[in-house]
This record gives C-alpha cells, sequence and structure tokens, in this order.
C-alpha cells in the first residue's frame, strides 16, 4: 500500500514537472513569437481598409519570418543592407506619402481610373506591394522580384479576405504584384502605384541604412556612396507635387542618386511630378574611407610544383 501510494506521489509529481515544462517552454515560444513579430506604423490616415490591413500584416507570423530571412540573405551572406523589417517599414511610409502627394496634385491612381477602385484602395496596394516587395530575397538575391511574386499571393490573398469581395480582392492582389515586380526596374512598369513603390524604395538610402555593409567589410562605391547621403526629405508644392530634397556629407553620394534614384524616377510612370535637389552639407566633404585596396594575389607558398 505504501508502494502505491509512493508511486501515485510520483507519478503526480511527474506529470506536474511536464506539465510545468511544457507550460514554459509555450511561454517562451509565444514571447518569442511576439517579440519577432514586431508591430510596423503607417499613417492610415482614417483609411479603415488599410487599418485592418496593417493590423493582419503586423499579426502575420510567416510574413514577419520571410523578412527576417531576406535579411539572413542580404546582410549576413550578401553584406547588402537591411532588405527586412526596417527596410519594407521606411518604403511603406515613403510610398504612401508619395501617392498622398500626387492625390494632392489631383493625380488619379491607375487603379482607380482604370479598375474603378476607390483611392483608398490604392493605398492597400501601396502598402502591401511596399512591405512584399522584397521576401523574394529568403530565396536568392538574383531575380528576387520574381520569387517574391510566388510568395506573396496566398498570403495577400488571407490578409485580404472579408474586406473586398473575390472580384475587388483579385485585382488588388494583381495590381500588388505588378508593383511588386516592376520595383526593380528590370520589368516595364505601367502603374502609378508601382511608380511611388519604386521611387520610395530608391529613397531609403541615408547614411545609416549603409552602416552595415562598410562595418562588415564591404568597401566599393554603393556602401560609400550611401555613407555620404545624410538626409532625405519629400515635400509638397503646387508646382511639383514630390519634391525631393537630399542632404550629402560627401559628393559620393551623387552615385546613390545619378545610377539608383534616377533610373528608378525615369523607369516610373510619374517621373513628370518629381525633381531631386541634392546638395552637400556646408558645402564641407566628409572624408568617409582613409584607403583602399585591391588585392587579388593569392598566396603560392607551397602550391607551385
Amino acid at each position: 500500500m505504501v508502494a502505491m501510494i509512493y508511486k501515485y506521489e510520483y507519478e503526480r509529481s511527474f506529470l506536474a514537472h511536464c506539465y510545468m515544462t511544457i507550460k514554459t517552454f509555450l511561454l517562451k515560444e509565444t514571447q518569442a513569437t511576439k517579440k519577432q513579430v514586431a508591430k510596423m506604423n503607417v499613417p492610415t490616415n482614417g483609411n479603415k481598409k488599410l487599418e485592418h490591413v496593417l493590423a493582419r500584416v503586423n499579426k502575420n507570423v510567416k510574413l514577419n519570418t520571410l523578412w527576417d530571412s531576406s535579411n539572413v540573405m542580404a546582410v549576413k551572406r550578401l553584406k547588402m543592407t537591411d532588405h527586412g523589417r526596417t527596410h519594407v517599414a521606411i518604403v511603406s511610409n515613403l510610398a504612401l506619402k508619395l501617392l498622398r502627394n500626387l492625390k494632392r496634385a489631383g493625380v488619379v491612381p491607375d487603379s482607380v481610373c482604370d479598375h474603378k477602385l476607390d483611392y483608398e484602395d490604392s493605398e492597400v496596394i501601396v502598402f502591401l506591394a511596399s512591405v512584399f516587395h522584397d521576401i523574394g530575397n529568403a530565396v536568392s538575391r538574383e531575380d528576387h522580384e520574381r520569387m517574391s511574386i510566388a510568395l506573396a499571393p496566398l498570403m495577400i490573398e488571407d490578409i485580404l479576405k472579408d474586406i473586398y469581395p473575390e472580384r475587388q480582392r483579385t485585382i488588388v492582389t494583381t495590381e500588388i504584384l505588378h508593383a511588386m515586380l516592376c520595383h526593380d526596374t528590370n520589368t516595364t512598369l505601367h502603374t502609378t502605384e508601382g511608380g511611388v513603390v519604386m521611387i520610395a524604395d530608391g529613397l531609403d538610402m541615408e547614411q545609416g541604412r549603409a552602416r552595415i555593409p562598410f562595418d562588415l567589410g564591404k568597401v566599393d562605391i554603393h556602401s560609400v556612396s550611401a555613407l555620404s547621403i545624410e538626409d532625405v526629405k519629400v515635400l509638397y508644392t503646387e508646382q511639383i507635387p514630390i519634391q525631393i530634397e537630399i542632404l550629402m556629407n560627401n559628393s559620393a553620394g551623387i552615385f546613390q542618386i545619378d545610377y539608383l534614384l534616377k533610373k528608378k524616377i525615369e523607369s516610373s510612370t510619374i517621373s513628370k511630378y518629381v525633381s531631386v535637389t541634392a546638395r552637400v552639407k556646408d558645402g564641407r566633404e566628409k572624408k568617409i574611407i582613409k584607403e583602399y585596396n585591391l588585392n587579388n594575389h593569392k598566396d603560392m607558398e607551397g602550391g607551385r610544383e
């Protein structure tokens, strides 16, 4: 009898221990997931559809994981700038600002003009194209645009369900995919929404954004020129709806503007509404690198026959 009671107490203690272990594990997993899925903020300006979409994006573990995986490929493996959560948050905010500047100037987005959608829908298109445009980097940097549109549709469908009926949801999805596919100028762009995403992507070039590859030892014209960009502002005037002002600490920043940003602006459908002004801060050049070495010499010691 004593043995049975002891066995019972032992089993109860063991089960309690297992229960606490599992509970602790699940709690840690939940906390890790919450920590991983950091909230993104964009000004919704009363757009209820955009509010719902934003909330679902913030809760989408798969999408947040793809942002993290994109940075493993881009930052850790290729020593590039961030292409994950921070990048898409910056692009999303800039793209919505560009679109709203165009609306203020009376420019009608193509989804509104061609598909008779509402202006609020064009903001949803721009936002989702921004947050999904680089997820293909998780698979491969090469042809990442097409990788992105292969990964995105089911997630987009899930985010848009109950917000749009099937026909509108299909139209919104295809408009998002078009903007995603064309964001890197390799495919001809045909929409206003795609144009603002393309240009917003090019505007994410301030100094701190280039710090990662530079600190990891990638010293080239891309990293040095990006380190030369101090500040980027998007302003509105009645004459020029999208007035971009760029402050540089070194004239090497011209490469970012003339080679990268200029190409995106000229490839967009909204170039006639955009102007860019760049100047060196206080007229003084900051020294970014002290020395650059190009050394392809291979140590042949012990390697000769």
